[in-house]
């Protein structure tokens, strides 16, 4: 793959073969996101996990000191008083069977976070086909099915993120903008991190945290020294 100018002069301020303290990395990444636009900083981490065990899964959310630097658009599945309650957290768009069939019949999908109260999985659920290949669809565990809809809307809102495991073993994820500047995004980076390692399944043997890459969207991959990342016995 041929990169450009940019990438290639970006790519010399950084020691393929080193793998960097946190610091020195968000620095280095914040140099090399030399785009015209405010460059996303994603974190991939590897794990010494085999996701196609059920006890090894690594799934959970957090939310970032310094939220993710995008405005997110939030649809909630409720009824009742959490309809207004919903709306007055900030929700963009509340509804129940409605939204479904506008989802179902129109292909609608001009949001980012769904959130659902227990009572309405039933709507929800025949979502699935649609919302779960796009990591849209509800879960308990990063609580977006919820009977407090008003905290789930905020917290969304203020740069909650779901971390999960993919099939080769791997989360991704964003930790802000490199407008951020280093120091805001290593506090994201540590708040996730912290997340992560304490999510160790008990299942999980030898190193956890195999390998730590960051990465500006249009940059090249910074290499984390992953040993920092030792789980509390």
């Amino acid at each position: 793959m041929k990169h450009g100018k940019k990438y290639n002069d970006s790519s010399k301020l950084v020691d393929r073969t080193k793998l960097y303290d946190v610091e020195e990395a968000m620095d280095l990444c914040v140099k090399t996101a030399t785009a015209k636009f405010d460059e996303t900083v994603e974190v991939h981490v590897r794990l010494g996990v085999d996701s196609r065990h059920a006890d090894q899964q690594v799934r959970g959310a957090v939310v970032l000191p310094n939220g993710t630097g995008k405005s997110v658009r939030v649809l909630v599945f409720c009824k009742g008083d959490n309809v207004q309650l919903a709306k007055d957290a900030g929700a963009e768009y509340v509804g129940a069977e409605d939204m479904m069939q506008k989802i179902q019949s129109e292909g609608w999908m001009d949001f980012d976070v769904v959130i659902a109260t227990p009572d309405m999985m039933g709507v929800v659920g025949r979502l699935g086909k649609i919302l779960g290949p796009r990591g849209l669809m509800p879960n308990p565990k990063a609580g977006t099915v919820t009977p407090d809809v008003a905290k789930a809307v905020t917290e969304a809102k203020a740069g909650k993120i779901e971390y999960r495991l993919d099939k080769t073993n791997i989360i991704h994820c964003p930790v802000g903008k490199a407008s951020f500047g280093a120091q805001k995004l290593q506090e994201n980076f540590d708040t996730l991190m912290d997340a992560i390692v304490k999510a160790k399944p008990a299942a999980a043997k030898g190193q956890y945290v195999k390998s730590c890459v960051i990465t500006p969207t249009m940059g090249p991959g910074i290499k984390i020294n992953p040993g920092k990342f030792v789980p509390a016995v």
